[in-house]
């Protein structure tokens, strides 16, 4: 994401969407009553009658948000409201919809940007998260997946055909030179700048004594895993040689708080669950830091209950703790979702 602009003691941010990761973070920035401007696309009549004709026109547009939602698989955040400004052609009051994505440039205006937004938009700009390539495999299958800021995204798969353990041919050579190849591949497309090939047992040697550009290898952190399908890269962003090497990955640091929140609730310890528990955890000022899934904001929004959350994580702020927003997409979100999508880390404990 690039900032264009930015005053936040006039809650104001211009920003340019770079990339898809850039929209999952704007999907967690924008509220509802906050105002969204740029240009856009608006269905307008032309004619009457028979001749009736509805073309899209570029317009500017500036709306009173009321929804946002995100699809990756679109790669388009949508983002809906009540038209406060634009075109004399364009009636004030009613409702549209701009489609954000990639190039997109929009202005965020806020009554009051929180902590935890700022610091959202400026990693955003920061661009550290999208540049790791996750690879796990054995001598049947091999997966491929791009760590992203919200999880990662599964990008495709090789299968072998291969004889039987201890019967090694040229069609192993071919499953090993392939995976290899989508490997450059990845690392073209995407500019990885780091590797992570995990494998059960000692696949992963086989496969690095395959390679001789150095440059490649000094990119490449091997770890192990106890599967090679799609439900190791989990486990994989979980190994200690894979968080010490990518510290800086947001997704990491997601499923370490997470973890560490476990801990604590294990031994009965600095932690709550649960909107209540939190929620009276908030009002004694013993909350460290507030871990919050971005699907329970989402639902919240959705049941119109976003309010008493918003109010909970401005209480936070100004008590000095932190916010964390965790992704749904990985294994740590799905934890925390199972103990209601919302705990803390404390202070001190609480009776």
């Amino acid at each position: 994401m690039k900032l264009m602009f930015s005053d936040f003691r006039k809650g104001l941010a211009k920003v340019r969407v770079t990339n898809l990761d850039d929209l999952w973070y704007l999907s967690q920035i924008i509220d509802e009553n906050d105002t969204v401007k740029g240009e856009t696309l608006r269905k307008i009549k032309l004619g009457s009658g028979e001749n009736q004709d509805i073309v899209r026109k570029p317009v500017f547009l500036s709306i009173k948000v009321e929804k946002t939602e995100f699809s990756k698989e679109s790669s388009i955040l949508r983002v809906s409201g009540m038209i406060l400004e634009g075109p004399e052609d364009v009636p004030r009051g009613t409702h549209h919809t701009f489609n954000v994505e990639i190039d997109s440039t929009i202005t965020v205006e806020k009554e009051k940007w929180l902590d935890f937004q700022i610091e959202k938009l400026n990693e955003a700009c920061s661009e550290k998260q999208s540049r790791i390539l996750l690879v796990v495999f054995d001598r049947e299958e091999a997966h491929f997946a791009h760590a992203k800021t919200y999880g990662y995204e599964y990008l495709s798969e090789i299968k072998s055909d291969l004889p039987r353990k201890g019967e090694e041919t040229k069609t192993e050579g071919n499953y090993y030179d392939n995976i290899l190849k989508q490997i450059r591949e990845y690392e073209s497309r995407y500019g990885i700048e780091k590797i992570v090939i995990a494998s059960p047992a000692f696949w992963k040697e086989y496969l690095m004594k395959k390679i001789t550009d150095p440059e490649l290898k000094r990119k490449i952190i091997t770890a192990t895993c106890s599967s090679a399908d799609k439900t190791a890269f989990d486990e994989v962003l979980k190994r200690p040689e894979v968080e010490t090497a990518l510290k800086e990955s947001r997704i990491v640091e997601e499923m370490s708080l997470v973890e560490d929140l476990l801990k604590e609730i294990m031994k009965d310890g600095l932690a709550k669950y649960g909107l209540d528990e939190v929620d009276n955890a908030v009002n004694l000022g013993a909350v460290k830091t507030l871990l919050i899934t971005d699907s329970f904001i989402r639902k919240t929004r959705e049941d119109n209950a976003f309010e008493r959350i918003e109010n909970l994580l401005k209480k936070v702020e100004s008590m000095k703790g932190k916010v964390i927003i965790i992704s749904f997409e990985h294994d740590g979100g799905k934890k925390l979702d199972g103990l209601g999508g919302i705990a803390a880390l404390l202070r001190y404990k609480l009776d």
